[in-house]
């Protein structure tokens, strides 16, 4: 399976990147207003933005076709040679 450039992807990864940044920015009033307040609250919301932002950073290079691959491959070598 080889690497390959998508712009699609790119510009996913962009928006996901963005969405991630505006909940890690926001993650007080996300806290209180959704989770339920507390530092515990707070950081669990700032957990999932740093995690968007990794998926994001994943999707922008374009290497989740190739981690999926991976898996798949573990789980039916047979069938994705």
């Amino acid at each position: 399976m080889n690497w390959q450039f998508s712009w699609g992807w790119f510009f996913i990864g962009i928006a996901v990147m963005a969405i991630s940044l505006v909940i890690i920015k926001s993650h007080r009033w996300i806290g209180d207003n959704v989770v339920g307040g507390g530092v515990d609250g707070y950081n669990k919301v700032k957990l999932a933005g740093i995690i968007g932002c990794i998926v994001g950073i994943v999707f922008i290079s374009n290497i989740h076709t190739l981690i999926l691959y991976f898996i798949m491959h573990l789980v039916a070598p047979s069938r994705f040679p």
